[in-house]
């Protein structure tokens, strides 16, 4: 018998809708971390449900439609309050080859709607609660993509518009045609480039921030160790902070960050993620659990609470612009408008 609970909620800017304050990053149930146990991915999301969790992010190119399948499934296999209380966020855009490549992105108007009928397919639902393209089209002016989503929302198809990566004009611009509840943006104690003018432009525009990569794909964790190899497909196996001398010099902050989160009684991975937390109430971190185990563990960030001695250690362990290495290979930062 499944026993609901809530947690604590966050509103996604000035107009979007109000969610849990941990949101469930679906990807590596589907794609880019080797392979995963799909039973134990259905029962990820279900045990996520039932603690309260409300936000389910994926991406159609997450596995070519995998990640919604997979997402459909566990929303028809659980309780029905859980159901009804779950949202999705839908990134599009991404194309791929049967290979599994990646040959750019379509923000064209026309390929918008085309692809949001093919996800309302896959999830089985009539809605999209958030909808984003992932990456900007550097051939469509952003006004012409939101504009497109804009009128899925007209249409009653999505309830609400995001973006993902984009800089702080391109935000602007984006906010000037609708409403744009949430950027999803990769932010972590090692990946902080948003405040500079991303976060404050956000702000002043009344936009929300889903933070992805909170735990910089397990870098941050303290699971990872300096001995790690990785399966044959697996993003990090390429991402340059898992790479040589970097994963060492990455994991000697780590080890830092440990002596803090063990002053306190807490794991590595939760004193990262309240530090996410406690960066403002606007702010949604996006947890990317495949196991029930560490979705609790995850959870327990919530029960961490940090003062200013221990945001002074945590900066002192970790200090802004100390990661080693690019957040992704020099190929893919390319396709990154937030990093112009």
């Amino acid at each position: 018998m499944s026993t609901l609970t809530s947690l604590p909620t966050r509103t996604l800017g000035s107009t979007g809708p109000q969610v849990s304050a941990l949101g469930l990053g679906c990807m590596g149930m589907s794609a880019l971390y080797g392979e995963a146990d799909r039973a134990e991915s259905i029962a990820t999301i279900h045990a996520a449900l039932d603690a309260g969790v409300t936000l389910l992010d994926t991406g159609d190119f997450y596995g070519m439609g995998h990640n919604e399948l997979l997402i459909n499934e566990a929303l028809r296999t659980a309780p029905a309050a859980a159901r009804e209380q779950a949202l999705t966020s839908v990134k599009f855009g991404a194309l791929r080859t049967a290979e599994g490549g990646w040959t750019g992105y379509d923000g064209r108007p026309g390929a918008v709607k085309n692809f949001a009928a093919y996800s309302l397919q896959r999830l089985g639902t009539d809605h999209i609660d958030i909808y984003r393209i992932a990456r900007v089209d550097p051939d469509v002016p952003i006004e012409e993509t939101v504009g497109a989503i804009a009128e899925l929302v007209e249409a009653g198809h999505v309830r609400h518009i995001g973006l993902s990566e984009v800089g702080a004009d391109t935000l602007r611009r984006a906010a000037a045609v609708a409403p744009i509840a949430d950027l999803q943006i990769e932010y972590s104690l090692i990946s902080r480039g948003i405040e500079d003018r991303i976060l404050p432009t956000a702000r002043e525009l009344g936009v929300g921030i889903t933070a992805y990569g909170v735990l910089s794909r397990g870098l941050i964790s303290g699971h990872v160790t300096r001995e790690q190899t990785f399966a044959p497909g697996d993003f990090r196996g390429m991402s340059p902070r898992f790479q040589g001398d970097n994963l060492g010099r990455n994991l000697d902050l780590v080890d830092r960050l440990r002596a803090v989160a063990g002053a306190k009684g807490v794991t590595v991975a939760q004193i990262a993620i309240a530090w996410a937390l406690s960066r403002g109430e606007d702010i949604v971190p996006l947890i990317g659990a495949r196991r029930r185990d560490r979705l609790a563990e995850a959870l327990g960030a919530l029960d961490v609470t940090l003062d200013a001695a221990d945001l002074a250690a945590i900066e002192a362990a970790v200090p802004a612009g100390a990661a080693s290495g690019a957040r992704y290979p020099e190929s893919q930062m390319d396709h990154l408008d937030s990093e112009r």
